[in-house]
């Protein structure tokens, strides 16, 4: 028996742990995305303005990326079944006060404390990073599959949300988003309770820093940089596309369906992007999705009909679901093992602020002009910043190899 297969790393118990992980994901990365279809109603009942309705998703985005943070230093501590557990009952507390909410300010509050710092935050970053000690070989993909949860939650919710939120209303649908959450999320606990590997074979690999002319430091920083652009340019569509079919006259249940549609295909590119970067490395994953991104984008602007948004939404999220998970593939290939969960946390941390921020002032943008073309005109704009980041990676990394 290998040393990898005895310390259970790319064993038959390490992918029951993956499909575990995604289905917790995708569970509890409803908190992501529920607040995107709710924003019309929420909207109406509190009668506030567009940007002020998009204060809860900036809000959950914000205790997202934090709590990711905190959750992961909790899970290295503790080990990854404390977060999960107390993001499941954070969760349903959450559900259950935000559907009993009187003020946009208490929604909010429930959308980034319970919903996003304890809550969903625990099912992403710290997920990714636990998995990514039990693969060695096949990292990438399994990395691929694990950040692909929050994307299948962008697939199956927003419809079923939609519906119930056309049949019972949205309170009522948020305060059964909490007893499902609940319910669903921790039997699948137990399948996480073997302690990871994180200093057996699954711990090999990375600390390879010298291939590149800049400090571990000065690349964590670059990353934070790469992924808060990023998600910049990424939070117009999938924050706005709902209300954006609304503002169109298609209806925001159409929107729902194109937001279903994006992250759906995103699950795919999340596939496809793990198998290519066990293939040609996480820099130049990088540097692929954020040129599809960007070409995604400029697609939006002379597109607006019906048949055509549903076109450029899924050739969208085709494009740029590979992204956020290469700064992970990123971090394993040029940083020591030892020091994944803070430095995914982090990472995943800035690409959360910048959807927060990407949501709140495509907003704004919108209240100004009354259109949503400068919101894609700057999401294009912070795309360029990205990819040259990738970039200079990338040939920094070729200079440096050849010269050595």
């Amino acid at each position: 028996m290998s040393p990898a297969s005895a310390s259970g790393v790319e064993s038959p118990y390490a992918w029951a742990r993956l499909v575990a992980s995604l289905l917790l994901a995708t569970v509890g990365g409803v908190g992501m995305w529920s607040v995107v279809v709710v924003l019309p109603s929420v909207q109406a009942e509190f009668g506030v303005d567009r940007a002020a309705a998009s204060i809860p998703y900036t809000a959950g985005m914000i205790g997202f990326a934090v709590g990711g943070v905190f959750m992961g230093r909790l899970g290295d501590r503790f080990g990854i079944v404390t977060p999960v557990v107390l993001s499941a009952i954070s969760l349903a507390l959450g559900y259950v006060g935000a559907g009993l909410s009187t003020s946009i300010w208490q929604f909010a509050l429930m959308q980034g404390l319970l919903i996003g710092f304890f809550g969903c935050s625990a099912v992403f970053s710290p997920l990714v990073a636990d998995i990514s000690h039990w693969f060695d070989r096949r990292r990438g993909l399994a990395v691929g599959i694990s950040a692909s949860g929050n994307y299948l939650a962008g697939t199956v919710w927003p419809p079923i949300i939609q519906h119930l939120i056309d049949t019972i209303g949205w309170r009522h649908t948020y305060v059964a988003i909490g007893v499902t959450c609940i319910v669903a999320m921790l039997p699948l606990v137990l399948v996480l309770r073997r302690p990871s590997p994180r200093h057996g074979p699954a711990a090999s690999g990375g600390g390879t820093l010298g291939r590149l002319p800049i400090s571990t430091g000065g690349l964590q920083a670059m990353l934070i940089v790469a992924g808060i652009t990023c998600c910049l340019a990424m939070a117009m569509p999938q924050v706005h596309i709902v209300a954006y079919c609304g503002d169109l006259g298609y209806g925001v249940a159409r929107g729902a369906e194109m937001l279903s549609l994006m992250l759906g295909f995103g699950v795919i590119s999340r596939l496809a992007s793990g198998w290519i970067s066990d293939r040609i490395g996480g820099v130049r994953t990088l540097l692929l999705g954020s040129m599809l991104q960007m070409a995604t984008l400029f697609l939006y602007l002379p597109f607006d009909g019906l048949m055509s948004l549903y076109v450029v939404s899924a050739l969208f999220g085709l494009a740029q679901g590979g992204i956020v998970p290469s700064y992970a593939i990123i971090i394993r290939e040029y940083m020591p093992a030892s020091e994944a969960g803070t430095r995914v946390g982090i990472v995943m941390m800035a690409t959360i602020i910048g959807m927060a921020a990407g949501g709140w002032v495509s907003g704004a943008i919108f209240d100004w002009t009354g259109s949503y073309q400068v919101a894609f005109l700057n999401g294009i704009a912070w795309n360029m910043v990205n990819a040259g980041i990738a970039l200079w990676l990338l040939f920094a990394g070729r200079r440096r190899f050849a010269s050595a």
